[in-house]
């Protein structure tokens, strides 16, 4: 960067999608796999296929309660008429014709011709039936069954495999595991699962008058850093939270030379243009800048790059601003280096309470707090201005992206919230 560009500024800015594109086309999937048990594997991204084992359930079982049956025994069978069959427990828990003696039909009770043998919901069908007979639809009469209804074959019988079939393929690759998918992968006999290992993330922080507690004039407390770190690991990443850098060039270029062994590199603060805004020069040095400047509101002197081949993400200091482009354009890159995408963040739809300005060709990202409102949610602006109050993005429940396109958003008007901070 040349010194006339620290006196003249950003003349052009990158559209947010092209920049994001940009910075994605720099990212390589790091291919790393390991195996973790199910219990650790919340949120991680499956790396290969997954196959069930074994078929869920195991065993044909009964979907009803009532008596497990063979279905021919039951034709002709009516409310008039009934069928009368012999219970295979002998009525005492003793074996009959053909039975075992298990009353329940969950060991090894078999039913023979003419017999039939209690069974619950969710028990084994036993051996030799084929369908189930609804408990109202029978009369216990002694050490004998009337059944008043003709069942065909399969009928109130849940299928081994009804649920997973043995061999079915459960997830691709980049599939983000949910605790429902755990509890299926379980559910078929597996303990580990395959995944990629969570991306390094190096977040340095910057600047001179940054300390860690107790400023003194002139000084501001670190905090950039501790949240991009915190935001990088809800988003799958494994972090290092580095030490402050002071607004040095050669120790800044030792920084991120130190952690190009990342995935991804993150800066906080010196991404502009003034004489103290080294890191884009110093990317320059070590690397290839790809943006510097981009068309949103707050924090449009964001610099992305990359260096030896790890994508580099400068953002600006001021806490909002910073906070803005790590959603943008860390929270994707994350995901690239996993071979996913970021999913969308959850909206609200609410009614806005004031107008929001913007500059048209300019996205804009206006801190919203919700409300119930007399008819329904509203959202309520928390500032309109003030890249660098962190409050007005903490005390926030998400915000409203006024696209390039629009200058503002009048009050009254239908918006989408973003909550962005949502759990993912």
């Amino acid at each position: 960067m040349s010194h006339d560009r620290h006196e003249t500024g950003f003349k052009d800015r990158t559209r947010v999608a092209d920049a994001r594109e940009t910075l994605l086309g720099a990212a390589t999937p790091h291919e790393r796999v390991e195996t973790v048990p199910l219990a650790d594997a919340d949120r991680r991204v499956v790396a290969e296929p997954v196959d069930a084992p074994a078929p869920v359930p195991g065993y044909d079982r009964a979907a009803m309660d009532g008596y497990a049956v063979r279905a021919q025994d039951t034709f002709g069978a009516s409310g008039r008429s009934p069928e009368v069959l012999r219970r295979a427990d002998g009525g005492d828990g003793t074996a009959g014709t053909g039975g075992s003696g298990d009353a329940d039909g969950d060991g090894d009770a078999v039913v023979g011709p003419g017999e039939a043998v209690r069974v619950h919901t969710g028990s084994a069908l036993p051996a030799g039936a084929n369908a189930v007979v609804m408990i109202e639809e029978v009369e216990e009469v002694g050490d004998d069954v009337e059944t008043f209804d003709a069942v065909a074959e399969g009928e109130n019988v849940g299928p081994a495999g009804e649920d997973v079939a043995e061999g079915q393929r459960l997830y691709e690759p980049g599939h983000r595991l949910r605790p429902s998918d755990l509890g299926l992968l379980k559910s078929v006999g597996l303990t580990e699962v395959p995944v990629h290992e969570r991306p390094e993330v190096a977040v340095i922080p910057t600047g001179e008058e940054l300390v860690q507690s107790d400023p003194g004039p002139g000084e501001v407390i670190e905090t950039n850093g501790l949240t991009v770190s915190r935001m990088a690991e809800r988003w799958g990443a494994a972090t290092r939270y580095r030490d402050v850098v002071t607004d040095d060039e050669d120790a800044l270029r030792a920084a991120v030379e130190r952690d190009l062994d990342a995935d991804v590199v993150v800066t906080t603060g010196g991404s502009s243009v003034g004489e103290r805004d080294l890191l884009p020069e110093v990317l320059d040095a070590v690397g290839e800048v790809l943006v510097h400047g981009v068309a949103l509101k707050p924090g449009h002197p964001v610099c992305l790059g990359v260096a030896d081949g790890t994508p580099v993400v400068c953002l600006p200091g001021y806490p909002v601003a910073c906070i803005v482009n790590a959603v943008q354009f860390l929270r994707p890159v994350i995901a690239a280096v996993t071979g996913t995408e970021a999913p969308p963040h959850p909206t609200r739809r609410a009614t806005l309470t004031r107008k929001i300005a913007s500059e048209p060709g300019t996205r804009t990202f206006a801190r919203v707090r919700l409300a119930d409102g007399e008819e329904g949610t509203v959202a309520e602006p928390t500032r309109a201005s003030g890249s660098g109050v962190l409050s007005s993005v903490a005390l926030a429940d998400g915000w409203v992206v006024v696209p390039e396109e629009r200058e503002g958003i009048d009050a009254g008007e239908t918006v989408e919230v973003q909550i962005w901070e949502a759990a993912e």
